[in-house]
């Protein structure tokens, strides 16, 4: 433990050289919407992305990073602010912990109190309405607010007097650029700042889209992989002896137009939706290699931090669900990639446990600041200096139910997952009373497959993670019981 100190001070030593010196290291934060991680026994080998491929070799990435609840909007806020979603009492689409939680200086705004320039562009914040949030930032934030109809460019997807459904068809592949998307527009807009000499360090947050429902892409994106050779989902089924509050019934899936309201898909359409998701992963991995490939030529690489994550993971069909919304393995396990100046291990796969909320603590480290108090993460600069060393025993993540997306919790799932076991507790939110438990055996494949919670041979397993599980949530936290104020 001693000689890992000792390397992580010299590590931070030159980092420190840097941000004292006279450049201050710079942050590239890219945020990928809805990418989900190749796991284990049944993998993922289908999708084509260079660009991660060779961040991952230049860079480091964590193989086993959590989310803190696989929605979008709880988990960037979370985030953002360092703090777990019921720290800043973030469950739903629609809340912002600037008026749960107005104390919290977010990730962004801290770099820019410390004399860095802050620039967002495209879904870093939830991309809503009324979710933008001024006070990150130093100059208005571009692209975050993009209505449904925008992700649309054929003519037969447009929404109209005679279909006012803003959710059409759930792919689109239209023969055309990639700027001619948003997320293409995104990647020129960051590119721009990238070119844009500045006086002062930057701190550019760059949120990608796709692979978001609808997977609306160019079609040369979707050309790259043969229909024909897209596998249906492995393990199709619920896990056996899963309580009915672990699942959903894809509502945010059945919302576009040519999905059925009810009942299962057909294989054609199952394979033309993970088609779908592959393309727009592809056309994602391009624009994120034309921002990187502008950093490099800019001269940049050796000033810049630079963070790739995705605010969760995705089902495609695996355990008879679509979407994310859940404590599973493929919903909550996310990709996690850091490339830092200096860095001692380049290429190396980094196994250790990690958590989303540990950016803030990571970041705040490796640009030599003060770390603020009140956040809920580890650093992780310990794992860039040895991959084989650990900072946490387990990853905590959390979804309620039902899941309504404008209503407070009434109950809630929390999971810890550590090496081998998934552990889910349901509770009921308001009184903690408990509803059912999940335990899952994950040392020998990475999906959920039979819930042991109840057999007895398991019993003093189960014992043992509630205990752990219970000594990191606050027992105290409530949901909101004021009617939600406007943010200014």
């Amino acid at each position: 433990m001693r000689a890992i100190t000792q390397s992580v001070a010299c590590f931070l030593l030159a980092c420190s050289s840097l941000v004292h010196g006279q450049d201050k290291l710079n942050v590239l934060f890219i945020a990928v919407d809805d990418l989900r991680t190749s796991l284990g026994c049944y993998g993922d080998p289908v999708s084509k992305t260079p660009h991660l491929d060779a961040l991952a070799k230049s860079g480091q990435i964590f193989t086993r990073a959590y989310c803190q609840q696989a929605v979008c909007n709880p988990s960037r806020q979370s985030v953002l602010s360092g703090r777990r979603p019921d720290s800043i009492r973030i469950w739903t689409l629609v809340d912002h912990f600037r008026q749960t939680a107005p104390d919290v200086v977010s990730l962004p705004q801290y770099f820019k109190e410390q004399g860095w320039f802050a620039q967002a562009f495209g879904k870093i914040y939830h991309g809503q309405t009324g979710m933008s949030d001024p006070p990150s930032w130093s100059v208005p934030e571009q692209f975050h607010d993009v209505p449904k109809g925008d992700d649309y460019l054929l003519p037969e997807n447009q929404a109209g007097p005679d279909n006012k459904n803003a959710k059409m068809a759930s792919y689109e592949a239209a023969d055309t650029g990639d700027d001619a998307y948003r997320d293409g527009q995104v990647a020129a807009a960051a590119i721009q700042a990238l070119r844009e000499k500045r006086t002062q360090p930057f701190f550019i947050a760059v949120g990608f889209r796709k692979p978001h429902l609808p997977f609306s892409v160019p079609k040369k994106y979707w050309d790259l992989y043969d229909p024909a050779a897209i596998p249906l989902p492995v393990h199709p089924t619920s896990p056996t002896g899963a309580p009915e509050i672990a699942r959903h019934e894809w509502k945010e899936l059945r919302g576009y137009a040519d999905i059925p309201a009810e009942g299962p898909l057909s294989a054609e359409k199952q394979r033309q939706l993970r088609h779908g998701y592959y393309a727009a992963v592809s056309y994602t991995d391009a624009q994120i290699g034309r921002v990187l490939e502008e950093l490099d030529s800019q001269g940049l690489r050796d000033k810049t931090v630079v963070v790739l994550w995705s605010d969760h993971g995705f089902h495609l069909g695996e355990q008879d669900l679509w979407c994310k919304d859940t404590n599973y393995e493929l919903a909550t396990r996310v990709p996690l990639f850091l490339r830092v100046p200096g860095q001692k291990n380049p290429g190396v796969p980094i196994p250790a446990l990690a958590e989303l909320v540990d950016l803030y603590p990571t970041l705040v480290e490796l640009c030599s600041l003060p770390r603020p108090q009140g956040l809920d993460g580890k650093s992780l600069v310990p794992l860039l200096q040895d991959a084989t060393a650990k900072v946490r025993p387990f990853a905590i993540s959390q979804f309620p139910r039902p899941w309504q997306q404008k209503e407070q919790p009434q109950n809630m799932g929390y999971t810890l997952r550590n090496e081998r076991w998934r552990y889910v507790e349901w509770l009921d939110f308001n009184t903690r009373q408990h509803l059912s438990r999940e335990l899952y055996d994950m040392q020998d494949c990475l999906i959920e497959h039979s819930n042991l919670a109840e057999q007895a041979e398991y019993a003093a397993t189960v014992a043992d993670l509630s205990r752990q599980l219970h000594a990191v949530l606050d027992p105290n936290v409530q949901p909101l019981k004021k009617s939600r104020k406007k943010k200014k």
